[in-house]
């Protein structure tokens, strides 16, 4: 039986995949985005430990208000850090019936073993991944997140040959990633994928900054404002939003 290091549950969440969705945020997380709202994730192996039947039961509790469309989606942290857990409590949430999403960054992601036979068999409990693609550049992903971006791209190719839903994600962040070269090239890489079902550009905010502060984390964000509504309406456009299905 494996436990899972939970940081958090939303039990009406409305943003995070179809319908009316009880979320799960587990506790852990490798990349250093500049603009993370939840910089307390990140720690490893500390959070409050649950199983799988614990949370799933819990989690049940809340089924009447998903509707036809809504679920259980794991989000963090970064969920593929847990693999373990999140194979077991995916199944079980299938044996309920239950609609079940990943959001991930999908860094984690890698063809080598254990981790690629595990995530082919989570695949299998799997209805729908959320893949957050920061930025299409290796260079300035790495500056933004202090992660290359090669095993992301690579997970989203991996979801494409397997035909697995995906909605895509992207973070717009003024003078980081909503240069209109790169949220082209952005484009074209999304647009080679056949499996994406919708793409979602999230303004950034900077909501998180008083938790950089309070774990005395500098904060390297603070003088980017929000994007104006005209620079989101340009990316939106760019990325196709609203041409996926």
């Amino acid at each position: 039986m494996a436990l899972a290091y939970v940081h958090s549950y939303e039990t009406f969440g409305s943003v995070d995949g179809p319908g009316v969705r009880f979320v799960l945020f587990l506790q852990g997380c490798k990349m250093r985005c500049q603009y993370c709202h939840n910089p307390d994730t990140w720690k490893l192996g500390i959070g409050e430990q649950k199983s799988a039947r614990e949370i799933l039961d819990f989690a049940l509790r809340y089924r009447s208000y998903w509707g036809d469309e809504g679920g259980i989606t794991v989000s963090g942290g970064e969920p593929l850090l847990q693999m373990d857990f999140l194979l077991e409590f995916f199944k079980m949430a299938k044996a309920e019936g239950v609609h079940t999403t990943i959001d991930t960054s999908g860094w984690p992601f890698t063809h080598k073993e254990p981790f690629f036979s595990q995530f082919e068999e989570l695949m299998r409990y799997t209805d729908l991944v959320m893949l957050d693609l920061k930025h299409i550049d290796e260079v300035k992903h790495r500056e933004l997140t202090k992660q290359s971006n090669a095993s992301i791209l690579d997970c989203a190719r991996y979801l494409d040959e397997i035909g697995k839903d995906v909605w895509i994600r992207h973070v717009l962040v003024p003078q980081h990633t909503d240069d209109d070269g790169a949220l082209q090239r952005l484009s074209d890489f999304i647009a080679t994928l056949h499996n994406v079902r919708r793409v979602e550009v999230l303004p950034y905010h900077s909501f998180g900054m008083y938790k950089w502060q309070e774990l005395g984390l500098k904060y390297d964000l603070t003088d980017i404002n929000p994007p104006t509504q005209e620079r989101v309406i340009n990316a939106e456009k760019i990325l196709k939003v609203g041409s996926y299905h």
